[in-house]
């Protein structure tokens, strides 16, 4: 089973960071441009919010089933976990700059859509987007990636 969890939470990252960067590069683009919000800019941003949120309930099955989540913090101790930086990344600092990350997507998505303006919308999923983006980069185990 943690095998299978893993492999669908590898490779749904993929899809998760693909669409996020577009997200982000369209509501830069539509703040910028000055254009009008439209329901393919509404769209973009609601994938986006709906592959965080799929890609979270993978991550927090994983965290419960992996040997490198919550498992070692009970075998190992908090203590032994934040002195080794690549147990740390994945039982504390990947998971809870995640769920930091899935919090300012729908932040970003919710205050959006109470925007009366074009310039309003795009501005508020510019600003949550690209920290929801930074923050998601900043902590991608990119070893395992490539």
């Amino acid at each position: 089973m943690y095998t299978t969890i893993q492999f669908i939470h590898s490779y749904w990252a993929y899809l998760v960071l693909l669409i996020v960067v577009l997200a982000t590069i369209n509501a830069l683009a539509g703040l910028f441009s000055k254009k009008e919000y439209g329901a393919k800019d509404f769209r973009i941003s609601l994938f986006a919010l709906i592959v965080t949120h799929i890609q979270l309930l993978i991550g927090l099955v994983l965290y419960f089933v992996s040997p490198l989540g919550v498992q070692n913090i009970t075998t190992n101790g908090m203590g032994v976990v934040m002195k080794d930086a690549t147990a740390r990344l994945y039982a504390v600092e990947h998971p809870m700059v995640m769920i930091l990350t899935v919090v300012f997507i729908t932040i970003g998505y919710s205050k959006h859509k109470k925007k009366l303006l074009s310039h309003g919308k795009f501005k508020t999923l510019a600003i949550f987007y690209t920290i929801a983006l930074v923050l998601m980069l900043s902590r991608i185990p990119w070893s395992q990636w490539f």
